[in-house]
């Protein structure tokens, strides 16, 4: 047999020996969230966060970063004034950002206390 077919026969069984491996898992599948369910989970998770404008370093913003941005990661400088990040409710203004867009690229300045 040419060495190029017994490499690709080999390949081949290591290929379905990990599909094989990966089908057969013991694990049952978990539960499925019915649909209002996972609508509350979100909702909820979402109310306890606020956009923080401000305080997203290049290319982690959450989203919506303003003009010659399309969404999240999409932020050009550190702590670019129209670039959001999602942080807990009140945590925003504590770390020195703010809830409504910025004139400049500033880093924010913590609150004291």
């Amino acid at each position: 047999m040419p060495k190029t077919t017994t490499l690709t026969a080999f390949a081949s069984a290591l290929i379905a020996a990990a599909a094989l491996t990966a089908c057969s898992s013991d694990k049952p599948a978990p539960p499925e969230e019915t649909s209002a369910e996972a609508i509350d989970k979100a909702a909820s998770e979402l109310a306890a966060q606020e956009k923080c404008y401000g305080v997203a370093l290049a290319n982690q913003n959450d989203c919506a970063a303003g003009p010659g941005t399309s969404c999240a990661g999409t932020s050009s400088v550190d702590y670019q004034g129209n670039a959001w990040k999602f942080t807990e409710a009140g945590e925003c203004e504590k770390m020195g950002g703010s809830l409504t867009e910025v004139a400049d690229n500033d880093p924010p300045v913590p609150a004291k206390g």
